[in-house]
Order: structure tokens, then C-alpha cells, then sequence
């Protein structure tokens, strides 16, 4: 089976290459923006300069079967663009249905999507966890973005036959992670005392070799067909769970103190940082069930294990 794969020297890319490169029953593509280094002699590499609707994948399609889209414009925290969904449309709408349209062109059977837990809404405080199923609720631009792209591609699907597998993960974490998560991490490593101790909001994380190892099992799952599915590790966490297990891995004492928390959602609202404060104590929980119990999955790495891993990748930075 000839997969191929977008993203590939992205946080999740990397990992997810690692994991198919010793598979033999698989020959893989790497679609990169920019020229891959020490790539193996076994794998096909294709410099793709852009992702938009002006790219052509046809050199980069030959014989392929799978595709997994990981590449997209992430997430920013701090816009610089004046229309930014405009700006998130050019790679996560208008690229990945052009890659579709093209893939189903040349016979591709089908097409997986790294999509976000955030098309389902930012937060579930007060609700139940997310299902599959619920009507989506995008908020901000990027999550807008995503939805069309879902939209568009279940579209495709029932015009050409293609299947699709979208996947929404949560919040991703491991070895090499960035942005609001290494935040968190760096908080821990210090010695102060963090006033998080009676946050008992709840989250959904995923680990990046759990998310991969599900993304796998969707590859030629016949029941993942034009299916949306939502992953987890399995066990949510409150905020001070997991700033107890970053310190703990990092062989620190949780050192927490109790702080109200409307005390930070007053912080919130005085300095304007409302959303960064909903994220850090508010709850966004997914139900993976049907990811399990369609494919039969089950995350084969803990909480723990994933913590330690991310923590340990991280501390090679301080020796």
C-alpha cells in the first residue's frame, strides 16, 4: 500500500512517519514544503512549495492509495493578518480540497484528515463531553477553516466514492510540543509554588504517539469509512492533575496552593486574557468511545507514560 503523507516534518508528521518507515507492507510519500533532510532511501519525496488551491499533486499521487493529511496552517494565538479565516481558508479549505479533487482523480481509495477537536466548540464547562455527532459550534477562524474543510471533503466523498476519515483530536502533547503546553511545562519546572490547587476543571488530552497510533488503525479500518471520529487518552485531567504529573516527572513535589477560581477568571476579565483564562480553567472533554469501540482501539500509552516522555524531551534542553 502506497501512503501518502502532508505535513511530514511537522510535530505530528515526524512521529507519524517514525511509525509507518519499519511497516513493510507500506511505501510511503512525503509531501514537504521545504527539502527533507536524510530522508530514506525507501521513501518517495515530493517538495511541495505552497498548499492552496493553485498546487498540483499529480507527480506526488502516482500509485498512491491512503492519504493523511497532516499539513495546515496552525492554530495562532496572535493574529498579524487582516482576514485571518481568509488566510487559514487558502491551506485548510481551499488546499485540502484541492488535494482531494486531485486524489480522487487518480484512483486514491482513501483519504484521512487531521482535523480539531475545536470545530466542535471551545468548551464543554457545564455540558457533556463532545461526541462525533454533536452539531459543530467553530468559534474563531481557524476552527471555521477546519469545518469547511470537513465540509468540503464529505462532499467529494459522495461525489467520487473517495472515503474520508476525519479525526478531531484534542489537545496534542509529546516530545517536541509547543505553544500553550511547553507554556505549562516551563510553569512547572519552576520552584514557585502555583496557585492551581482547587482548579478541578476538566480536559481531554491526547499523546502524540496515541493520536499516531489510532491515525494508523484508520489507514485500512473498513469501518472508519466516511467516518468522524474523536480521540483521547482516555482519562481526562483537572489542571492541578496535571501540573501534579509534570512535576512529578520531573521529580518535583506538586507544590500547589488553593486559589478561587473566580479570582482567575477576575484576572481574566481585568488584563482582557478572558480566553487564555477559559483555557486554563475551563473543561473541553471529548468521548472517544466510538473510536474505540468502531475500530476496536484502545490507547496504548498512559497519561503517565506520555507525561514522562514530553517531561524528558524537555529536560534534555536543561543538561
Amino acid at each position: 500500500m502506497k501512503i501518502l503523507v502532508t505535513g511530514s516534518t511537522g510535530f505530528l508528521g515526524r512521529v507519524l512517519v517514525r511509525y509507518l518507515l519499519p511497516c513493510k507492507n507500506y511505501k510511503l510519500v512525503l509531501a514537504t514544503r521545504v527539502g527533507a533532510k536524510a530522508v530514506p532511501s525507501e521513501v518517495i519525496h515530493h517538495v511541495v512549495r505552497d498548499i492552496s488551491q493553485a498546487t498540483c499533486w499529480n507527480n506526488a499521487l502516482n500509485g498512491v492509495d491512503v492519504i493523511i493529511h497532516c499539513a495546515a496552517r496552525a492554530h495562532v494565538m496572535v493574529e498579524e493578518v487582516a482576514d485571518p479565516l481568509e488566510e487559514y481558508r487558502k491551506v485548510n479549505v481551499y488546499g485540502t480540497l484541492k488535494l482531494a479533487r486531485q486524489a480522487a482523480g487518480a484512483g486514491v481509495k482513501r483519504f484521512i484528515f487531521i482535523s480539531s477537536i475545536k470545530v466542535n466548540g471551545e468548551t464543554t464547562t457545564g455540558l457533556m463531553p463532545y461526541l462525533p455527532e454533536d452539531k459543530i459550534n467553530p468559534q474563531d477562524a481557524y476552527a471555521i477553516s477546519k469545518a469547511e474543510a470537513e465540509d468540503g471533503l464529505l462532499k467529494i466523498a459522495q461525489e467520487t466514492g473517495m472515503e474520508i476519515v476525519i479525526i478531531r483530536p484534542p489537545l496534542v502533547y509529546g516530545p517536541g510540543v509547543k505553544a500553550n503546553f511547553l507554556n505549562l511545562v516551563n510553569l512547572a519546572k519552576t520552584v514557585l509554588p502555583l496557585p492551581f490547587g482547587t482548579v478541578h476543571n476538566r480536559r481531554s488530552l491526547v499523546y502524540i504517539d496515541n493520536l499516531v497510533d489510532f491515525i494508523v488503525k484508520s489507514i485500512d479500518h473498513p469501518a472508519a469509512e466516511n467516518q468522524i471520529f474523536l480521540v483521547s487518552d482516555g482519562r481526562d485531567l483537572t489542571l492541578r492533575e496535571l501540573v501534579t504529573l509534570l512535576r512529578s516527572a520531573m521529580g518535583k513535589s506538586a507544590n500547589l496552593i488553593p486559589v478561587p477560581v473566580f479570582l482567575f477568571k477576575l484576572a481574566g476579565y481585568v488584563f482582557r486574557k478572558q480566553t487564555l483564562v477559559d483555557r486554563l480553567v475551563g473543561s473541553l472533554q471529548v468521548d472517544s468511545s466510538k473510536a474505540k469501540e468502531l475500530l476496536n482501539w484502545e490507547p496504548p500509552f498512559t497519561v503517565e507514560q506520555g507525561i514522562q516522555s514530553t517531561v524528558d524531551d524537555f529536560m534534555k534542553g536543561y543538561k
